[in-house]
């Protein structure tokens, strides 16, 4: 099995969960925070529905800088309901196994780099980032969204086992 296989099937099963949390993000709390220093529901399901659109960006690319100084920001998409959450997250995991299906071995061996400024702020084999910056980092923050639901009483899905909400899957 290749490295593109395995991360092909990680991001198949990551992506199930994924899509019913996204289900379930209410609309109209957008701008919602459990905290001051949290971010805003609207950008965290944002950041959400869009990390596997990162697996294409570091296949394909050799860098990403966030911030370049001679070009635009970053600005994320626009999503403002459960329902374009989900198409942008199905679009991206669509997206993401049609550059996996094509990837080899000895190219997520090369080396990757996230860029803020014109500084590295990162850099590893694309595997590693992929495992790390990708899959990892999308389990942490749709952990983080599943607490925004129970915090503002909407129905947490059974995710890894089951939920106070759903019981058995």
């Amino acid at each position: 099995m290749t490295l593109a296989e395995i991360f092909a099937a990680d991001l198949e099963r990551e992506a199930v969960g994924t899509r019913r949390v996204l289900e379930r993000v209410p609309e109209g709390r957008e701008d919602w925070k459990p905290h001051e220093k949290s971010m805003p529901m609207g950008y965290l399901a944002t950041l959400v529905a869009t990390m596997p659109s990162w697996i294409p960006m570091m296949i394909n690319h050799d860098q990403w800088d966030i911030m370049p100084a001679d070009g635009p920001k970053y600005k994320p998409e626009e999503l403002h309901t459960a329902r374009d959450l989900v198409a942008a997250f199905d679009r991206h995991v669509a997206r993401a196994r049609e550059v996996l299906a094509t990837a080899t071995d000895e190219h997520l061996m090369k080396s990757w780099r996230f860029v803020v400024g014109g500084q590295v702020a990162s850099e590893q084999p694309r595997h590693v980032m992929i495992r790390d910056a990708v899959l990892n980092h999308l389990a942490h923050h749709r952990g983080q969204l599943t607490v925004y639901l129970r915090l503002n009483d909407a129905p947490v899905p059974a995710i890894y086992g089951p939920s106070a909400d759903e019981g058995r899957f």
